[in-house]
């Protein structure tokens, strides 16, 4: 049975992206408005494809690889 992370992190969004970690911090804080989550929510690997427009095949697939 695979094991997929369902949250993702500013330091994920750092290493797909090529962007700095606080870049990272700041599209999840994004995210989480675009969703209306408050601060305390965690943002989903599904939520993160949907806002980013990457696939969530491709996001899982590089979660696993750093596992």
């Amino acid at each position: 049975m695979k094991i997929v992370r369902a949250c993702i992190y500013p330091k994920d969004i750092q290493s797909i992206t090529g962007k700095s970690e606080r870049y990272g911090r700041a599209l999840l804080s994004k995210i989480k408005t675009y969703f209306g989550k408050q601060p305390h929510q965690f943002v989903t690997v599904q939520e993160f494809a949907e806002y980013s427009g990457i696939s969530q095949q491709i996001i899982n697939d590089y979660l696993q690889k750093v596992s």
